[in-house]
This record gives structure tokens, sequence and C-alpha cells, in this order.
């Protein structure tokens, strides 16, 4: 009998070490480039995706794609669709580099938090404590469209970097943002973050500090250059730049080797052509001067670091960094940040709805109950996208990554993200 209670607690403990191993081994897996095939999707069923996004290819309503599924640490689908560019038919590869534009606040908020952790900064610190500009804050009252002119408010508080993360500051934007505020911004010479600048970030963010706020601090949600200034932060605290400090503390020790803010020319063949639509709703090109906008910026040397827009990457790149937040801030044997950092920055954090619907944590859009009873994603799910197409959602209850990757703005057939969605999902097995 003892014998037997022996050999079955010798059982249990060489049963929980194998278990914890697997889970760590989970946790520090590298992805794959190549598919792995999963047992947890009925391929059959997946393959609606090819034949979907080929019939919008065929029917131009797009001209490429590149489409990622990482399921339990494995990339399990992973393809390229149409063209990188139709005019020389060339076939968009699964490597293709993509401008991911506001993909880029994620991974300017982690860096942000890995300063947090680490006791440099915190969230409820003041942002005049490290931009001076920022001190005595306005709102903006009365707008004179005719001259841009304006009178101002004190704001009832300073702006704090959790402010910024959750875009509840007040600042706008300048090339997307309201109608006033652009006006504001551009008649300061404030840039977008969208395309190519020769501006010093930190004399750029000074100047925006003494500009008013379009609403009083943490009173509500308004996307704009929050993650910008998020950067310039990094930047004064690490003294680094921020093309260095990610270089270093995130794509290094990731393995994220294709993502970059100035795309070196030997990879620029691998970026695919940008693509908007005319009046008629036709798919062209986008020109140089669209939108004050040249699609060759990622190519362009630069110094003017945009934490909000200027990365460009792979949907596999892509899909490592969030594969590492879904593992706690761990990937490859790299502990990049605490797991409770992770946990904070995939967790509500304001007191509404940001869209009126789901949640805002630090850096990403998080599915609320309501949302994931209406569609197929978990509650829990963290997501956002890029102004040039590109978009992205990790299921912490799935353990699943995915990303839909354009070149394509303004999209008359958006839909098609929202379809591949409910493929995936009706796809998945138990």
């Amino acid at each position: 009998m003892k014998n037997t209670s022996l050999k079955i607690n010798q059982l249990l403990i060489v049963s929980s070490i194998l278990i914890f191993a697997f889970a760590i081994n989970a946790n520090s897996q590298v992805l794959s480039f190549e598919t792995v095939k999963s047992n947890k999707f009925d391929y059959n069923k997946l393959a609606q995706i090819d034949s979907t996004v080929n019939k919008y290819v065929n029917n131009r309503w797009l001209i490429g794609s590149t489409v990622i599924i990482v399921k339990d640490n494995q990339v399990v689908y992973h393809k390229g669709f149409g063209y990188a560019n139709e005019a020389s038919k060339k076939v968009m590869p699964s490597n293709a580099i993509y401008r991911i534009m506001s993909q880029t606040k994620a991974i300017t908020s982690l860096a942000i938090m890995q300063l947090y952790e680490q006791g440099k900064i915190s969230l409820d610190q003041k942002v005049s404590t490290i931009i001076e500009s920022f001190k005595n804050p306005t709102v903006l009252k009365d707008f004179n469209a005719k001259d841009s002119s304006y009178t101002t408010i004190p704001a009832k508080r300073e702006l704090t970097i959790r402010d910024l993360l959750t875009h509840t500051s007040g600042i706008d934007y300048t090339a997307i943002g309201s109608q006033k505020m652009k006006a504001i911004y551009s008649k300061a010479g404030i840039p977008s973050g969208l395309g190519d600048f020769n501006a010093n970030l930190l004399d750029r963010m000074k100047l925006l500090g003494t500009l008013p706020l379009i609403h009083q601090p943490g009173e509500k949600f308004t996307y704009g250059l929050n993650s910008d200034l998020l950067g310039c932060i990094v930047e004064v605290v690490s003294g680094l730049s921020l093309e260095a400090y990610c270089q270093k503390n995130i794509f290094d020790p990731l393995g994220m080797k294709d993502t970059y803010f100035n795309v070196p020319l030997a990879k620029a063949e691998r970026m695919p052509t940008v693509y908007t639509e005319n009046d008629d709703k036709k798919i062209i090109e986008w020109s140089p001067t669209f939108r004050d906008i040249n699609p060759n910026y990622p190519m362009i040397p630069k110094t003017y670091f945009s934490g909000g827009a200027g990365l460009s990457s792979t949907a596999y790149d892509y899909a490592i960094f969030l594969q590492m937040i879904l593992n706690g801030g761990k990937y490859n044997g790299k502990q990049i940040i605490a797991a409770r950092t992770a946990e904070i920055m995939t967790s509500p954090q304001l007191d509404f709805k940001y869209n009126g619907q789901d949640d805002f944590s630090l850096g990403f859009s998080i599915t609320s109950e309501k949302s994931a009873n209406l569609n197929f994603r978990n509650k829990g799910s963290f997501s956002w996208g890029g102004y040039y197409g590109t978009t992205y959602w990790a299921d912490p209850k799935d353990k699943m990554v995915v990303l839909i990757m354009t070149q394509h703005n303004p999209n008359s057939h958006g839909e098609l993200s929202g379809i591949i969605e409910r493929i995936i999902y009706g796809s998945r097995v138990n």
C-alpha cells in the first residue's frame, strides 16, 4: 500500500514537472515562419479565407493582402494574396513589409511600460515634469475658421502619462483629427507623424505643449498625437532615440528582424505599393503628393521617429510582438516585460466605453462583454490597426493572434477583415 501511494505521488510530481515544463516551453517557443498544421482548425473550412480573398483580388476590390494566424504559440496559417504591385504583377509575398502606421502605437506603449516597471517614470506622472511646456495647459474655447485664431480656458488639471496611453489627454491629430485642431496644429507646424519629416521631435512636442487641448484631460477619448508624445518621452527619459531604444529593448530581444522606422534599401522591394480609390471608387496608386504623404517615406532616411505611426513591419514580426504580450511578456526565453505589466497593459483603464461599446487599455482596444456577445472575439481580446489598412487582434481566451494586412485606404470593401474573422472562428475545432 505504501509503495502504491509512493508511486502515485511520484507520478503526480513528474506530471506537475512536465506540465510546468510545457508551459515554460510554450512561452519560450519561437514562432516558425512556416506554417504548422493545427488540429484545432478544420482546414477545409479555413480554406474559405483563400477563396474569399482571391475573390476580392479577382474583382479588383483589393490588390493584395497577407493573413497570418497564430494558435497556441504556433503559426497555423500564413499566406500572401494578390499583388504587391498590380502593374508589374509582382505577387504578394508572405514576408511583405507593410507600412503599419498606427500599429506603431502599441510598441511605443510597450516602451513606456518598460520604463514604468524600471521605476524611471510613473503612469500618473505629470507630462510637464518631463517636458516643461505642458505645464499650465489650456482648453480650446472659441475658434475662428477664417484665420485659425482661438481663445482658451485653463485646463482643470495637467496631463499625465496615463492620459496619453489611453488617448484621454485632449490632444488631437493634425491630418485626421477635428477640423479645428487640424487647422491649429497645421498653422503651428505640428506634424501628423504620417510620413516623413525633417523636424526635431522634442522641439515639435515642446511646441505641442503650448497649444490648446480639444477637451479637458480625462474627460473623453480623442484619438490623437498622444503616442508621438510618448515616443518623445521615451527619448528624453532613456537618452536614446525611439528607433535605437526599440531596436535594443524590443526588436532585437524578440527577433523582430523586419521592423523598422528606416527600412533598409536592400529590403525595399518587399514593400507593397500603396493604393487608394478615385471618386468612382476605382483603385488607383497612392501618389507621392496625395494627402501630403509620400508612400516612399519608409526608405527616406529620417531622425523624426513617430511613436504613433512611424514603423513598417511584417505580419510575422508583429505576430511575435502580440504573442509576447499573450505570453505574459515572455518570448524566446526572454522576459520583455513582467507578466503583471503585460496584464495591466491589456486591462480596461477607462470609466466609460471609448467607442460606446468597447474598453480601452494602455495602447489597445479591448473587446467588452457586450462586443463578445455580439461577435466572435472573446472578451478581453486586444486589437488595433493602421491607417493604410492593416488590422490585428489577439484573443487571450482562445490563445490566438491574427493579422490581416493590406495597403489600401480608403477601402470600399473594408468588410473583408470581418469576413475573415468569422471564417477563422467558424473553422475552430475544440
